[in-house]
């Protein structure tokens, strides 16, 4: 199945840092609105508790209403005990026709700076993760995904950063590139990538 990312921003510098690391046909960057992307699922960054009332959280909940936090927040109080972790997402039906999931996979505990973290790498592949959960154990299939810059406003984490730890999660779960997982010289290498 084909599988299509669309990157969104607003800010021509960081559409510039994602053009740097992403070089595929099924990852389009542009500047613009991302709830005018047409797409199966868009991500939220949230925060672990799920709550959507800050950032670009507050524009989704805002376009797809109050009930998609509630019913965000319902399934993590009754699959979770009410928190996933960074490197956790869950897919949440929007009840909206032309944008039919949220992926949940927040950048962050509570909203707090990250730069100096591997978070946005963290969350980027888990959402990845869970639209491939989500596209074996459903039958309406997710063949795009929305993403904001992860990490780069409440976050404060610097555009290049945020564009390499997205492309590292995606050539991982996408590309399926793990060799550097088999040492753990490589392991650390790969860690210390993320966050230069």
């Amino acid at each position: 199945m084909n599988f299509h990312i669309h990157l969104r921003t607003f800010d021509d510098e960081m559409a510039d840092a994602w053009r740097e690391y992403f070089n595929s046909p099924d990852v389009t960057v542009a500047v613009g609105d991302i709830l005018e992307t047409d797409t199966d699922a868009i991500l939220s960054p949230a925060n672990s508790f799920g709550f959507m009332d800050g950032g670009i959280d507050l524009v989704y909940s805002h376009f797809f209403r109050w009930e998609l936090q509630d019913s965000l927040r319902d399934l993590l109080a009754s699959e979770y005990s009410g928190e996933i972790a960074v490197g956790q997402a869950v897919v949440v039906p929007t009840g909206n026709s032309r944008i039919p999931f949220l992926v949940s996979a927040p950048t962050m505990r509570v909203p707090a700076p990250i730069d100096g973290t591997a978070n946005v790498y963290l969350a980027f592949r888990a959402a990845l993760l869970a639209v491939k959960r989500h596209n074996v154990a459903s039958p309406q299939k997710i063949t795009s995904l929305a993403s904001p810059a992860l990490g780069a406003g409440i976050g404060a984490m610097p555009f290049d950063r945020v564009a390499r730890q997205m492309h590292t999660a995606y050539r991982e779960i996408v590309l399926g590139d793990s060799a550097w997982r088999k040492t753990a010289r490589g392991v650390l290498n790969q860690h210390a990538s993320l966050l230069r």
